[in-house]
């Protein structure tokens, strides 16, 4: 049973509304920027689309200094006395560099006369140092993350240098997703290492104003707590990167004016290290290092409020259209809409990624995903439902009608809305003898016989592709040919007609009865018409025409000649076998009703 159109808009709002209200719930820690049960598969989806479009060009302004294995054998500038480390910085401010940050936490207190070095060489370049906090509890009043137990370098640095906080936000795994600009620290409100870098490297100033970054001209923005999605440059050296061993050595010292250098531990087994979509164990300060270049010059990844509000209303629309779709259409229709309109937006998330924005596609898959699911279950049990209904309703058609009829009605509702004429083969069948056997069975035992008799005259006629339009009593009206799978209509309605007449006489000698029982059989091939008959709520299919009547003519002639069947020459014309049993006679007869006269050719058994 089909939806009628109030129920079906009915069912498609309803659909909307609870799938509005799924993926609102699904979309509301996205779009306030918490934590997620999605983050996990989001990450998956991030990586992917990382991956998928490779690394991006690295940085012209930026250089990284790094203190590797080689540097640690030779020099290792990362010991007590802190000589090698001021000698790296006072090399790098002699070859030009605009701006030093030293991503290595300075803590400690040294020989006086290393840190008095370092001092020094600090003070001359512009130069940040790092601070690190070892928890983050949480976002300020202010909305900016806020820092405790922080490390801050000793005083003697921090006279001839900045500072900013080199906290990373991370995902569930540990992949560097987020550069906080501003921290809420122990003393007031602190830039990050990589804004305080960008800031001195620019000479301009630093300003937050709505959703936005602006350093000088440039305007970045920012995701919830002025953090800046962090658009991961590629693996390990993707940065330029030069061994601190050389620069001590003088052999890098023309690559480093004008640069925003960045000293930081590369070595095995020290510094901070990440995973990312590019790297199982990318440096910190290469992390860093990409920030600040995003900072300056490079590309930015955009996933501002702006942002999380085409994803929270993306998905809204997808929840509700796939819903609708899947729901008020056809499953075989809705479904793949549904699904290409959900994929065709995975891929618009996909397809930005190069532009750098952010869309989530793990919130799509969320958010639509499971209303769609549904309703194609819904949908799946309830066609299944009225396909077993359909079912039900054919196989009771087919007691009312001929099988073949029936499948062709429940197939194509509208067959023979219109009447159509058609060449048939026509076949009338009576009982003979029956009256007398009617009045010995007595009304229930005749009804129960004419069911066998009625039985055995559908197996036979639908075995040679006949069709029985209706039973009239002790008699039936057959045609054959009205679909093309009968290629040969007459021949099979003769066999037929041979093998009705012999399992009739059998089945009265089977029941016993005092009277011999027999049929009559007329058999003509002509134009009729066939068409439904009956009203709107009412219909039955029917043949009409000359060509019927003369059919049902023959059975008086067959009485009349003692004979079991009667078959015209136009029926006997269109034979394409040999005849099955000799005809026992041929005469020419008129017909009642009609003018002129009819050949016909008779058996009888």
């Amino acid at each position: 049973m089909r939806l009628r159109p109030s129920k079906r808009v009915m069912l498609g709002l309803i659909a909307a509304v609870l799938a509005a209200i799924w993926a609102s719930i699904t979309s509301f820690p996205h779009r306030a920027g918490y934590a997620s049960i999605l983050d996990p598969l989001e990450t998956v989806l991030l990586n992917a689309r990382h991956s998928t479009f490779g690394a991006i060009e690295p940085p012209d302004d930026i250089v990284i200094v790094a203190i590797d294995d080689a540097t640690l054998q030779a020099a290792n500038p990362l010991g007590q006395g802190r000589g090698n480390l001021a000698s790296i910085i006072e090399r790098i401010a002699t070859a030009g560099a605009s701006v030093v940050a030293v991503d290595i936490l300075l803590i400690d207190q040294g020989s006086p006369q290393g840190d008095r070095a370092l001092a020094s060489a600090l003070g001359k370049v512009p130069s940040v140092i790092a601070v690190a906090s070892s928890a983050s509890p949480g976002v300020s009043s202010r909305g900016f993350p806020a820092t405790q137990d922080e490390l801050w370098p000793q005083a003697g640095f921090t006279d001839n240098s900045e500072v900013g906080i080199v906290n990373i936000s991370t995902d569930h795994v540990g992949v560097p997703r987020h550069i906080p600009i501003v921290f809420t620290t122990s003393k007031g409100l602190q830039l990050s290492f990589a804004a305080q870098t960008a800031v001195l490297f620019s000479g301009k100033t630093l300003e937050l104003s709505g959703e936005t970054l602006k350093l000088g001209e440039r305007i970045i923005p920012m995701d919830i707590g002025f953090q800046m999605p962090l658009r991961l440059a590629g693996p390990t050296g993707t940065v330029t990167t030069i061994s601190a061993l050389d620069v001590l050595q003088g052999a890098a010292s023309n690559d480093l004016s004008g640069k925003a250098v960045i000293v930081g531990v590369t070595a095995t087994g020290l510094g901070d290290r990440f995973p990312t979509p590019f790297d199982p164990d990318l440096p910190g300060v290469e992390v860093m290092a990409t920030a600040i270049a995003q900072l300056i010059e490079g590309e930015v990844l955009r996933r501002d409020c702006i942002i999380r509000r085409v994803d929270f209303i993306s998905v809204l629309l997808l929840a509700m259209v796939c819903s609708v779709l899947v729901l008020t259409r056809p499953l075989s229709i809705g479904f793949p809409l549904a699904v290409g309109a959900l994929a065709g937006w995975m891929a618009v998330t996909w397809l930005v990624f190069p532009f750098g924005i952010w869309l989530s596609a793990a919130l799509p898959l969320a958010g639509a995903g499971p209303p769609m699911a549904l309703a194609a279950l819904l949908r799946y049990a309830h066609e299944r439902r009225r396909a077993a209904s359909s079912a039900q309703a054919v196989t009771a058609l087919k007691k009312f009608q001929s099988p073949v009829l029936s499948e062709r009605i429940a197939e194509n509702p509208d067959f023979l809305l219109e009447p159509a004429k058609i060449e048939l083969v026509i076949c009338f069948v009576d009982l003979s003898g029956f009256t007398l056997i009617s009045q010995d069975l007595g009304p229930n035992k005749s009804e129960a016989f004419l069911k066998r008799f009625h039985t055995l005259l559908a197996e036979t006629v639908h075995e040679r592709d006949g069709i029985i339009l209706n039973f009239m009593g002790d008699g039936a009206l057959l045609v054959y040919g009205v679909f093309e799978t009968s290629q040969q209509p007459a021949d099979h309605a003769l066999k037929a007609a041979f093998r009705i007449a012999k399992s009739t006489r059998q089945l009265g000698r089977d029941l016993g009865f005092a009277h011999p029982l027999g049929c009559r059989i007329g058999l003509h091939h002509g134009e009729v018409v066939l068409s439904r008959m009956g009203g709107d709520l009412h219909q039955q299919l029917t043949v009409t025409g000359d060509s019927v009547n003369l059919c049902s003519r023959l059975l008086e002639i067959t009485k009349s000649e003692a004979a079991t069947i009667a078959a015209t020459d136009e029926f006997m014309s269109n034979l394409k076998d040999s005849v099955p049993r000799p005809i026992v006679h041929r005469s020419i007869f008129p017909v009642r009703g009609r003018d002129g006269q009819v050949s016909l050719n008779f058996w009888r058994l």
